[in-house]
């Protein structure tokens, strides 16, 4: 599938055009799937706002709950990615681990 939301797209929040110019949910790759959990880890650090409130609120229990999603997915997983996709969830993994710590030492 052809999908990628342009600036004055008709479809709701969420939804992409397809080639028929239906608004449906995007493709699930491997990838999105684990850019969606980081959001998520980074969203439960503080570091992206809420959309609605605008506030950003820390919660380490989910933060961590995350962390360990990922880190079951890269175990799970192995011997069976893409270099590009190991790399990428290698690469993500340091970083919200890193992140995770930083913001407790704070």
């Amino acid at each position: 599938m052809d999908e990628q939301k342009e600036p004055g797209c008709p479809c709701e929040e969420g939804k992409v055009p397809d080639r028929n110019g239906n608004c449906v949910m995007p493709e699930v790759t491997f990838p999105a799937f684990i850019m969606s959990l980081n959001t998520s880890v980074l969203y439960h650090l503080g570091e992206i706002a809420d959309p609605v409130t605008g506030k950003s609120q820390i919660d380490y229990g989910l933060a961590r709950h995350g962390i360990d999603t990922l880190t079951l997915l890269q175990e799970k997983t192995k011997g069976n990615l893409t270099s590009d996709e190991e790399g990428m969830l290698k690469g993500i993994l340091y970083d919200v681990k890193m992140r995770f710590v930083n913001s407790v030492k704070k």
